[in-house]
Formats: C-alpha cells, sequence, structure tokens
C-alpha cells in the first residue's frame, strides 16, 4: 500500500460530477489528490500510465450470491472475489441463501470474517424471514449490528405479505433497506423460461411477466404503509418498471436495479442449454426496450450481476430440472457497455453512475467515489478493447455462463482496492 501516480487518464467520478484528463494521485490507500500533485507525495512513487484509458471509481454490486457457508464447491468468498475483481468490482453485496442462512448475527459476523481473505470489499445482506422459510421474522437488528447492509429474500419470495409488512416496519426502525425478489411462486410455478411465442415454440413451460408485475406492486404498496427503503432487485418487465416510475413520481422511498443480462438477450435467444436458464427469466423485446429506457430517464438506479454460480453436474442437467442462474462478475460491464454505449443510449458517465454512485447510494454504501480522502478503490477501463470472454479462465469455481466465446468491445484492464492492484487484464 504505496504511493502510486495514475497519469493521464479520463478521470470519471459519476458522483462528483468528474469528467476531465488528469493524474490521480494514490497514498496508504486513499485518494491523496487530482490534477495537481499533493503536498509531500513521494516523488519516487510508482506508475500506472493510463492514457487513452478511464479512471472510474471501483464497481459496486448489489447482488451476488458467493455460496459460502455450505456451497463451497460452487464458489466461496475468495473465489468469487477474485472473479468480481476481474469483472472491476471493488465492493459486492452478497445474499443470504447460504447454508445455513444469513439469518443471524452469527452467520453475518462468519462472513464479515470470511471476507477477508477476499481481495475486494463484501457486505452480507441479511434474509427476511427464519431459514428463508417465509414463516417467521429474522433477527433484523441483530443482523443490522452485526453489519449487515441489507435484508433480502432473494431466490425465495416471502408469499406472506403480513410477515413481508412486519419485517418492513422492522427494518424501517433500523433504517434499512429490504431488496426484494419480485414473484408470485403460485403463478410462476413450474416455468423455466418467459411465457410467450418462444416457450411455446419451444414446448416448455412459461413463466409470466404477471407473476413478477403483482409482487413488485404489492411491495411498493408495502412500503408506502411502512416507510421503508425498498429496492426491487433484478426487476425485468415493462409493467414492474412502470409501477416504480409511479411509486417515484409519489415519493415512495423505492429504487431498482437490472441485470446487464436482460438488456443483452430476450426469450427468442434461449436454446435448450441450462445456461440460458435465468430466474427472472429472459424477457419480450418490448420489455427489453422499456428497461433500456429506463435507464436513459434514470428511473433505474443500478445494474447488479445476480452472480449465480452452479457446478457443471447442476448445469448440465436436462433444461426442465436444472437450477436458474448464471454467473455475472466478468461479463456485466462488458455486456452494458454493448448494449448501452456503444450504441449511443447513454454517455460513459450515465452508464459508470449505474455501477458506482448509484448502487452505492440505494444502501447508502461509503465507496463508489473518487474525492479526495476517500479509500482509492479504482477500475481502469479501456472502452474500445477488443477481447473474448472464456469461461474456463474464470476466476470462479463454476462455469456456467451463456457467454463463453463471446467477443466484447471493451473491458477493465487494472482493479485497484485500497490503493493495491488486485486485477489486471
Amino acid at each position: 500500500m504505496g504511493a502510486i501516480r495514475i497519469e493521464n487518464g479520463r478521470v470519471i467520478c459519476p458522483a462528483s460530477a468528474i469528467d476531465e484528463v488528469a493524474t490521480l494521485y494514490v497514498q496508504d490507500g486513499r485518494i491523496a489528490g487530482r490534477g495537481v500533485m499533493p503536498e509531500g507525495f513521494p516523488v519516487d512513487a510508482g506508475v500506472i500510465d493510463a492514457t487513452g484509458l478511464v479512471v472510474s471509481p471501483g464497481f459496486v454490486d448489489l447482488h451476488a450470491h458467493l455460496r459460502e457457508p455450505g456451497y463451497d464447491h460452487a464458489e466461496s468468498i475468495e473465489s468469487g472475489g477474485l472473479a468480481a475483481a476481474a469483472g472491476g468490482y471493488t465492493t459486492i453485496c452478497c445474499l443470504p441463501d447460504t447454508k445455513p442462512v444469513n439469518d443471524n448475527a452469527a452467520v453475518t459476523r462468519y462472513i464479515i470474517e470470511r471476507a477477508r481473505a477476499a481481495v475486494v470489499h463484501v457486505r452480507p445482506i441479511g434474509s427476511i424471514s427464519k431459514g428463508m422459510a417465509g414463516e417467521d421474522v429474522a433477527a433484523i437488528g441483530s443482523m443490522r449490528e452485526a453489519g449487515a447492509v441489507a435484508i433480502s429474500d432473494d431466490g425465495a419470495p416471502v408469499m406472506n405479505a403480513r410477515l413481508m409488512r412486519r419485517a418492513m416496519e422492522l427494518a424501517a426502525d433500523f433504517d434499512m433497506p429490504v431488496m426484494t425478489d419480485c414473484e408470485d411462486h403460485n403463478l410462476a410455478r413450474g416455468g423455466v423460461m418467459h411465457e410467450g411465442l418462444a416457450s411455446l415454440r419451444m414446448g416448455l413451460r412459461g413463466i409470466p411477466a404477471l407473476a413478477e408485475d403483482l409482487m413488485t406492486f404489492r411491495d411498493i404498496e408495502l412500503a408506502r404503509t411502512t416507510g421503508v427503503r425498498l429496492h426491487i432487485a433484478h426487476l425485468s418487465t415493462a409493467k414492474s418498471l412502470d409501477f416504480v416510475r409511479r411509486a417515484r413520481q409519489e415519493g415512495i422511498r423505492v429504487s431498482c436495479e437490472v441485470c446487464a443480462h436482460h438488456l443483452a438477450l430476450t426469450d427468442e435467444h434461449v436454446q435448450y442449454d441450462g445456461n440460458y436458464k435465468i430466474k427472472p427469466p429472459l424477457r419480450s423485446d418490448s420489455d427489453v426496450a422499456a428497461l433500456c429506457s429506463g435507464i436513459q430517464e434514470g428511473v433505474i438506479s443500478a445494474i447488479a450481476t445476480d452472480h449465480q454460480p452452479h457446478p457443471g453436474s447442476d448445469k448440465m442437467q436436462e433444461f426442465d430440472e436444472c437450477p436458474f442462474g448464471i454467473l455475472g462478475f466478468e461479463t456485466s460491464f462488458a455486456l452494458s457497455l454493448e448494449t448501452l454505449y456503444h450504441r449511443q443510449m447513454v454517455t460513459l458517465p450515465q452508464l459508470l453512475g449505474l455501477y458506482t454512485s448509484g448502487p452505492a447510494d440505494v444502501l447508502g454504501l461509503a465507496c463508489g467515489c473518487l474525492r479526495v480522502g476517500d479509500p482509492a478503490d479504482i477500475a481502469i477501463i479501456d472502452p474500445n478493447r477488443w477481447w473474448q470472454y472464456d469461461v474456463n479462465q474464470s476466476f470462479s469455481k463454476s462455469r456456467n455462463s451463456p457467454f463463453h466465446g463471446r467477443y466484447f468491445q471493451g473491458r477493465v484492464v487494472t482493479t485497484m482496492v485500497a490503493g493495491n492492484v488486485v486485477w489486471n487484464a
């Protein structure tokens, strides 16, 4: 953790509205200065030449499944952290669907302790209900005190509206955000892809968009009643987005995220391959167009990965039988560059805001910025560099990605955490 000059890069910090070519000075793990060398900065500091590159705050992921404890064969906090660093992430928030479930302070503290072995910052998210069973509220206050940054039911949506209301009331008391996975299990039961012409043609049972829309509406109304900070995870339908848009206009404290794969692929891309089995499922062209518009309007606060590692033995089953989910850390930003930036839907500062200040603001995290004095968590990006994604070279323990072999334009070439280089392309 010495001193480093990052020279001649285009420094973009959406939180501070900074977009300029300048030298960034890093010392003792923090941003020491920008532009003018700070007094006392070592003249023999290390140098990173960022000419032609973009220097951004490190990315923040609100939505990742790290599998530890309990499913370390699919991923560990350490291996997931390495994969995240390769994608430009310096802070990742991990969901509670572990074994045991992160529903109490002991498990929260265990994850924080294990995260010391990760090369990135790991922030645990606790569960809404005990054991994620949807029957009793989890120990929200003690998890908050132990270091949980939010509560979530991701992977097991709470169908009991009374329990959800009580959890929101408690979370509001602790000023703790609630992150919801909006799906009506009864409507979605048995479905394996989006319900539409593609599912009919393929002979696969569909998951209707209505399953998401009903629960999105319910949780927004519960947030209206309780005053809690509500965050809708992996939103994927046009109608759910409209519910969020209207709620925000009415002053309800609601935000939402989308995943890069829901912007890059539709149900027409689905193949009889478990790597295309995702939940929420890949939606229709009109849904994707609505999500892109929502990003342009600023309704969507963040792009998340929903990184869900599964071993090959699980994903190589028949489509109906294999689990939902794909890897996301190493491809999310490249997909977003391709889908949004290179198609001129958003500017680079706008896109970087969805990966840095946007997600940080959702959970009130002290990261995602390059102000003097902030931690030197940095991603250096070449937005035009062509590269090929090889899932077999991934740092993840799992290989479940539909993007193996795909060429991308633009990638993170260096990731720094607390002033230390933890990834170089």
